[in-house]
């Protein structure tokens, strides 16, 4: 080799050897950056000021806002004024004076006030109720990405366990995989028992890597929802205390956000239907208008003004109210169902969620009783594998049925959380 070959490769090696020496030193996960960790509470707050859905909600409000200060503009006085300048050619003259100037210009002004005009208040009332259904609206936005945000916080938290659960069982069949292996290295055992319990390390380890991504993307969704620039960790486990009930089921369904919104519709609806007579009715609006005449000319004021008072009655229409009436009645009958639907929904909730409480409480002590006492099987069955008195089919077929124990254990502990969550979340207890 050349010598300028050789210098390259010792350098080459120097700085890896540099480099690995470097690594070797620093603490774990040093180069990356700290993945942030939120509580409970901070993350449902988080993503309750922060997700576009509420933002979007809160833009209805402004909306609405806007269009029922419009709509109000309609029944109050209106000023205008206009100026308008003309030339003409030719002049024509009487007398020896112009009757109209070449040049001339007309200031005047308008106003406008409307005295009786009853569509344009039954639409003042009815883009009111419509703010009240936007304010609503943005409430239950909030409840949605509430209990949005819980559920993956809460599915963080699952993940997370049934991570270090495969770990586990990965770690213990490593462990004897070890010792089935010294055993067949020594002369003692087989060498099927050490492939058979290196076949259970390798299916721990694919099932390892499976939940570790799991846990990533759990954690991405976190984030999307709080309205992070990456992944977030969970601090803590919430805690879900659901009080005695202390009001009927009735009251709590009305005092639902989303049951809420649905009568805030529905008494919109009913207006706007109740209203629709009032399109018969006559209107009546005054106006005044004064003018300046510069110049004047010869048969023309120089200042002068007019009033009048304008009737509007509506005499026929080949049934367009009528037909809009039908369609208003329509849509309040479409409301009151959806009302219905929505108290039998959330009443039926309710009840499914108390007894879901009570049932993965019971089902989260038989899983736990399960995972114990396949623990305990697990260590039986190895004892009686070093002692010679079994193979290792026992200890993997114990191994496997431990670890399924405790990720059922895991499962339930979870449907514990999220029964209570549902619960709280049913009725309307959540978010406070």
């Amino acid at each position: 080799m050349h010598r300028p070959a050789r210098q390259a490769l010792g350098v080459r090696a120097a700085v890896v050897g540099l480099v690995v020496a470097i690594a070797t030193t620093l603490p774990p996960r040093a180069a990356a950056q700290a993945m942030e960790r939120v509580t409970f509470d901070e993350a449902v707050r988080r993503a309750v000021a922060n997700h576009p859905d509420v933002r979007r909600a809160a833009a209805d409000i402004l909306r609405a806002q806007a269009v029922a200060e419009q709509v109000r503009a309609r029944s109050r006085p209106s000023i205008a004024a206009t100026f308008t300048t003309s030339a003409i050619d030719p002049v024509t003259r009487f007398g020896g004076s112009a009757i109209v100037p070449r040049g001339q210009t007309l200031t005047s002004g308008g106003v406008s006030v409307p005295l009786v005009t009853p569509v344009s208040w039954a639409e003042r009332n009815q883009a009111a109720d419509q703010v009240l259904v936007s304010e609503r609206g943005v409430e239950e936005a909030r409840r949605q990405i509430a209990v949005a945000a819980a559920q993956a916080y809460l599915t963080v938290i699952t993940q997370q366990r049934v991570l270090e659960l495969d770990e586990r069982a990965r770690d213990n069949a490593r462990a004897h995989f070890e010792y089935a292996n010294q055993r067949f290295q020594g002369g003692v055992g087989s060498r099927l028992n050490a492939v058979r319990a290196e076949q259970e390390v390798s299916s721990d380890e694919s099932l390892v890597e499976e939940a570790r991504l799991a846990v990533r993307r759990a954690q991405e969704a976190l984030g999307v929802l709080i309205a992070a620039d990456g992944p977030v960790d969970v601090a803590g486990e919430p805690r879900f205390d659901v009080p005695a009930p202390v009001a009927p089921d009735a009251q709590l369904v009305a005092d639902r956000e989303d049951l809420r919104v649905i009568v805030a519709r529905q008494v919109a609806a009913e207006r706007r239907a109740a209203d629709a007579w009032r399109e018969y009715l006559p209107s009546v609006t005054a106006l005044f208008t004064p003018q300046v005449l510069a110049p004047s000319g010869l048969f023309a004021n120089a200042r002068s003004w007019r009033a009048a008072v304008l009737f509007s009655v509506p005499l026929f229409d080949a049934g367009q109210r009528r037909g809009q009436a039908r369609e208003r009645q329509a849509f309040v009958d479409v409301v009151r169902a959806e009302r219905l639907n929505a108290e039998r929904v959330a009443s039926s909730e309710i009840r499914t969620a108390r007894e879901a409480v009570a049932a993965t409480e019971r089902a989260l002590d038989y899983t736990r009783r399960a995972a114990g006492q396949a623990g305990e099987v697990v260590r039986i069955t190895d004892i009686a594998f070093r002692e010679g008195a079994t193979t290792n089919i026992e200890v993997v077929d114990a191994q496997r049925r431990a670890r399924d124990a405790e990720t059922a254990a895991a499962i339930a502990e979870d449907a514990v959380r999220r029964a209570r969550l549902d619960l709280l979340v049913a009725t309307g207890r959540f978010p406070q």
